[in-house]
Protein backbone atom coordinates (compact mmCIF):
# COMPACT_ATOMS: atom_id res chain seq x y z
CA UNK A 1 0.00 0.00 0.00
CA UNK A 2 3.02 2.42 0.55
CA UNK A 3 4.02 2.06 -3.34
CA UNK A 4 1.06 4.28 -3.76
CA UNK A 5 2.48 7.07 -1.57
CA UNK A 6 5.94 6.98 -2.51
CA UNK A 7 7.78 9.68 -4.40
CA UNK A 8 9.43 8.84 -7.91
CA UNK A 9 12.94 9.64 -7.57
CA UNK A 10 13.38 12.00 -10.46
CA UNK A 11 10.15 14.23 -8.49
CA UNK A 12 11.98 13.51 -5.40
CA UNK A 13 15.27 15.52 -6.12
CA UNK A 14 15.54 17.48 -9.39
CA UNK A 15 18.85 17.12 -11.59
CA UNK A 16 20.88 20.08 -12.32
CA UNK A 17 19.37 20.84 -15.39
CA UNK A 18 15.74 20.81 -14.11
CA UNK A 19 16.82 23.30 -11.16
CA UNK A 20 18.55 25.18 -13.37
CA UNK A 21 15.55 25.45 -15.91
CA UNK A 22 13.43 26.23 -12.92
CA UNK A 23 15.49 29.07 -11.57
CA UNK A 24 15.34 30.31 -15.44
CA UNK A 25 12.06 30.15 -15.46
CA UNK A 26 11.19 31.97 -12.10
CA UNK A 27 13.71 34.61 -13.02
CA UNK A 28 11.97 35.51 -16.22
CA UNK A 29 8.46 35.48 -14.64
CA UNK A 30 9.81 37.67 -11.81
CA UNK A 31 11.49 40.05 -14.26
CA UNK A 32 8.06 40.25 -16.44
CA UNK A 33 5.69 41.01 -13.14
CA UNK A 34 8.59 43.61 -12.29
CA UNK A 35 7.88 45.17 -16.13
CA UNK A 36 4.24 44.80 -15.66
CA UNK A 37 4.64 47.18 -12.81
CA UNK A 38 6.43 49.81 -14.42
CA UNK A 39 4.12 49.58 -17.36
CA UNK A 40 1.05 50.04 -14.27
CA UNK A 41 3.19 52.98 -13.53
CA UNK A 42 3.63 54.75 -16.42
CA UNK A 43 0.13 54.83 -16.64
CA UNK A 44 -0.44 52.31 -19.75
CA UNK A 45 -4.36 50.98 -20.09
CA UNK A 46 -5.17 53.39 -17.57
CA UNK A 47 -8.94 54.90 -18.15
CA UNK A 48 -9.76 58.29 -19.46
CA UNK A 49 -12.79 58.45 -18.18
CA UNK A 50 -15.34 57.45 -15.21
CA UNK A 51 -17.55 56.18 -18.03
CA UNK A 52 -15.13 53.97 -19.98
CA UNK A 53 -15.88 50.66 -17.87
CA UNK A 54 -13.91 51.46 -14.78
CA UNK A 55 -13.17 48.67 -12.88
CA UNK A 56 -13.56 45.47 -15.68
CA UNK A 57 -11.49 47.60 -17.81
CA UNK A 58 -8.59 47.87 -15.19
CA UNK A 59 -8.95 44.03 -14.97
CA UNK A 60 -8.00 43.62 -18.90
CA UNK A 61 -5.50 46.64 -18.65
CA UNK A 62 -3.72 44.93 -15.90
CA UNK A 63 -3.88 41.28 -18.72
CA UNK A 64 -2.64 43.36 -21.60
CA UNK A 65 0.22 45.04 -19.56
CA UNK A 66 1.38 41.56 -18.31
CA UNK A 67 0.91 40.51 -22.45
CA UNK A 68 3.57 42.97 -23.08
CA UNK A 69 5.91 42.69 -20.35
CA UNK A 70 6.17 39.05 -21.35
CA UNK A 71 7.10 39.43 -24.97
CA UNK A 72 9.47 42.30 -23.44
CA UNK A 73 11.05 39.44 -21.69
CA UNK A 74 11.01 37.13 -24.27
CA UNK A 75 12.55 39.91 -26.35
CA UNK A 76 15.54 40.17 -24.33
CA UNK A 77 13.99 42.01 -21.57
CA UNK A 78 15.89 44.93 -19.38
CA UNK A 79 18.46 42.45 -18.10
CA UNK A 80 16.62 41.70 -14.91
CA UNK A 81 16.25 38.07 -15.84
CA UNK A 82 19.93 37.32 -15.95
CA UNK A 83 20.59 39.21 -12.24
CA UNK A 84 17.61 36.94 -10.90
CA UNK A 85 18.91 33.92 -12.22
CA UNK A 86 22.29 34.32 -11.12
CA UNK A 87 20.73 35.41 -7.20
CA UNK A 88 18.75 32.26 -7.77
CA UNK A 89 21.71 29.84 -8.33
CA UNK A 90 24.25 31.44 -5.41
CA UNK A 91 21.54 31.08 -3.16
CA UNK A 92 20.81 27.74 -4.29
CA UNK A 93 24.77 26.52 -4.35
CA UNK A 94 24.56 28.49 -0.71
CA UNK A 95 22.08 26.07 0.61
CA UNK A 96 23.61 22.95 -0.39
Amino acid sequence: MTDLLSIPPSMARPSGAEKKARALDAAQKLEATFLAEMLKSTGLGAQKNSLSGEQTEDHFASFHRQAIADQMVKSGGIGLTEAFYRAMMEAQNDGE
